[in-house]
């Protein structure tokens, strides 16, 4: 558990930085911008590596255990996962104007899904972590971004982000047990 503990920190402190306060005062401790990015991405990407790591080899210790017959509901919860964290990275949608942060507001139903299927402890501490993270960054993050004006092509890029959300989603339930290792069952 230790290791899946250390990757959640290494990964998720960094990107609390802004929140703290302290990303301007460490960013200018660097000789360059780039730098600074660089060694933040390697922190970022071994916390990444050491969380994935940490869930493969954390014991199983049940803390709760999920509804099942209820277990459903987080497919539901998933089906917007991929449309908001699209919304994200693909350009100006109404979409994206609308929510500000969508990738956030993505992550954080993401946890919560899961949080809702996965009743152990490694679960609640990589869930629960990326959950409480997204939802305490989409809130204080709501005020800081302007809202852009409404064009007509940010239509187009909605569409294009709910069939190709559309179509990952169906993607990943299909190979989701071969992927991760856990079928899902309706």
């Amino acid at each position: 558990m230790t290791v899946l503990v250390l990757g959640l920190i290494l990964f998720l402190f960094p990107h609390t930085l802004r929140e703290m306060g302290l990303r301007e005062a460490l960013a200018g401790r660097f000789p360059s911008p780039g730098a600074y990015k660089g060694v933040y991405s390697l922190i970022t990407l071994a916390g990444l590596v050491l969380i994935i790591w940490g869930k493969s080899i954390a014991p199983f210790v049940m803390v709760w255990e999920p509804p099942f017959g209820m277990r459903y509901l987080s497919h539901f919860i998933m089906m917007p996962v991929f449309l908001l964290v699209l919304a994200g990275v693909m350009p100006m949608s109404w979409l994206r104007v609308t929510l500000r942060n969508p990738m956030l507001l993505g992550v954080t139903l993401w946890g919560a899904a899961h949080l809702w299927a996965n009743g152990d402890l490694a679960s609640m501490l990589l869930f629960g972590g990326f959950t409480l993270w997204g939802a305490t960054k989409y809130f204080s993050l709501w005020g800081s971004a302007g809202m852009a004006a409404f064009e007509p092509r940010m239509l187009v890029w909605d569409i294009v982000i709910a069939g190709l959300g559309m179509v990952l989603y169906f993607t990943l339930f299909v190979f989701h047990g071969d992927l991760f290792g856990v079928g899902l069952v309706l």
